[in-house]
């Protein structure tokens, strides 16, 4: 009597922790963006924002936390409550770059997330100036085979995906150029159309409107092709890869920190997937040079396994360090 007692107990408390599941969100769910208001990624987050809180009948709140990479919001993600209130956008540079570079990162990219899924995948732009004597990367090589120690790139840091794009393409064609760190790709913009720094690798939805607008030219896109500007040759194409290992598309995603109870995930993997087939949303990612392409949770993880691990090689061969 005392088991069946028992039993029914458990099945009224599994009961009432599924309602309170069902009643998900009874609040406000805070959104950690990674970078200022205004940039790429806000722009995105607030764009899913909008779409997400009505399918899930709550709202969203954005959260801006710019700096260190992403690594201070990720962070803050990793270590909120992991009720599914905290959820954050990440990606290439906060899952697989910063982890491939800095081994003292304060949280696990895989460990400390329940993946929410794919967002899309974007590509960054290694863009030139017009006067630039070389037109594409085949020209750029042979280029900098001539004069090994002229060429100069430019990236928003060290260990940004810029910078990893620019030492990938060394390392795959055996050739040298100089890394200049910026702080910002706006500013690597204005030296670029000054005249200051003749290459420079940029976000897609920074570095199209200049290619368009026959400002700068484009030279390859790192790592795959980009919906913006399908005519520019891409890594993928080129066959660039290191040690022959395929390297993985650039994304952007969602996460919860790890715990987070698994129906909750689902439904926000859901809303998440609803959102990113939208006619309207993926029109938006698309002028945004971003390919939407939903991926479960479970398929990102095993990805991003991979990429880290395709990534620390290039990491360690170009003594790529970050101390974020």
């Amino acid at each position: 009597m005392r088991k069946i007692l028992m039993a029914a107990l458990a099945c009224l408390a599994f009961s009432a922790h599924a309602q309170d599941y069902s009643n998900y969100p009874a609040h406000p769910i805070r959104f950690i963006i990674i970078s200022s208001a205004g940039s790429g990624g806000d722009v995105l987050s607030r764009l899913l924002i909008s779409k997400m809180a009505p399918i899930l009948k709550g709202n969203m709140v954005p959260y801006n936390k710019p700096g260190a990479g992403g690594s201070i919001a990720t962070d803050m993600v990793a270590k909120a409550a992991p009720d599914g209130y905290t959820i954050g956008i990440g990606g290439a540079t906060t899952h697989v770059l910063l982890p491939a570079s800095n081994p003292h990162l304060s949280y696990d990219p895989v460990k400390d997330f329940e993946p929410i899924g794919q967002v899309g995948t974007a590509s960054i732009l290694l863009l030139a100036t017009k006067d630039f004597p070389a037109n594409n990367l085949k020209e750029l090589v042979a280029l900098a085979k001539k004069s090994p120690e002229t060429l100069q790139y430019a990236s928003w840091g060290n260990a940004s995906t810029g910078n990893f794009c620019g030492e990938l393409l060394k390392l795959a064609r055996g050739i040298k150029m100089t890394h200049i760190p910026y702080k910002s790709v706006a500013q690597i913009q204005n030296d670029m159309l000054g005249g200051f720094v003749k290459l420079g690798f940029v976000d897609m939805a920074s570095g199209t409107p200049l290619v368009k607008s026959g400002r700068l030219k484009a030279l390859a896109s790192c790592t795959s092709p980009s919906p913006s500007l399908p005519e520019v040759p891409s890594y993928e194409k080129e066959g660039i890869t290191f040690s022959g290992q395929h390297m993985g598309a650039l994304r952007w995603a969602l996460y919860a920190p790890a715990g987070t109870p698994k129906p909750i995930v689902a439904k926000l993997s859901a809303a998440l997937k609803q959102t990113v087939e939208m006619p309207d949303v993926k029109a938006k990612l698309l002028a945004w040079g971003i390919t939407p392409a939903f991926v479960g949770g479970d398929e990102l993880q095993k990805s991003t396994i991979a990429d880290i691990a395709a990534w620390k090689k290039v990491a360690k061969a170009a003594n790529i360090v970050s101390s974020f």
